[in-house]
């Protein structure tokens, strides 16, 4: 399966972005999805998942409250909408694919996006 992510930008403290993940293949229905973000000088980190069993998004802490995962396995999408978005949110956002569960270590996915660039100024 191949992944395209798109929808970052440049975006002012407390704003808002909607992250989408398209995916190529018709196993998509089957694929966990998980986003990853890695900020320049530190280390790839979980951010959400969603499960391909309707299992619901879980999120990392970090973003608990104000980043909501969804799919839309018609459309072969998963999102990721982001709110009251802070500069320590700047990173590249990266989606990534498996079959079955999911997980929040990036080993763990083997399918991934090029990554979508995300900037929130204070």
């Amino acid at each position: 399966v191949q992944l395209q992510a798109s929808g970052g930008g440049l975006v002012q403290a407390g704003g808002s972005l909607r992250l989408s993940c398209a995916a190529s293949g018709s196993t998509f229905s089957r694929l966990s999805v998980a986003w990853f973000r890695q900020a320049p000088g530190k280390e790839r980190e979980f951010v959400a998942a969603t499960s391909w069993g309707g299992g619901g998004t879980n999120v990392a802490d970090s973003v608990k409250g104000r980043f909501t995962g969804s799919r839309d396995n018609a459309k072969n999408t998963v999102y990721l909408q982001m709110k009251n978005l802070k500069p320590e949110d700047t990173a590249i956002y990266y989606c990534a694919a498996r079959q079955g569960g999911t997980f929040t270590v990036a080993s763990r996915y083997s399918n991934w996006g090029q990554g979508t660039e995300v900037t929130v100024s204070s």
